[in-house]
């Protein structure tokens, strides 16, 4: 199966799924089923430039609705004003690292840093 996300004025609005005997996902859906549109096709396996079984990443990450696309990649919206933007990964980044103990957090803006979560 292969997904494909519209997208209407560089924001994805949904993402469907077509068969993989379908030649061409776009012109299927824009066309022969009458969406309209621009489609674009997306892959669930990638995430930050990154597949997940060691094949060719497409779009930098797995397109989600609300998600940006820039004509190169899809990408979150800003979650926070301090974080800064990755245009390797497309992904965006805190002005600190997120630790990696086994506790649970969660990003605290005013202090811009980790809270743990109880």
């Amino acid at each position: 199966m292969s997904h494909y996300a519209e997208v209407k004025d560089g924001v994805v609005t949904r993402v469907l799924v077509v068969d993989d005997s379908v030649e061409d996902g776009q012109t299927f859906l824009a066309e022969t089923l009458g969406f309209g549109g621009t489609w674009v096709k997306t892959s669930y396996n990638t995430h930050g430039n990154q597949h997940a079984t060691g094949g060719t990443p497409l779009h930098k990450n797995f397109a989600g609705i609300g998600y940006l696309w820039d004509g190169t990649g899809f990408f979150h919206p800003k979650p926070y004003p301090s974080w800064t933007f990755n245009n390797s990964t497309y992904l965006w980044e805190p002005p600190t690292p997120m630790p990696t103990d086994d506790k649970q957090y969660v990003w605290n803006e005013p202090t811009l840093s980790w809270k743990v979560v109880k």
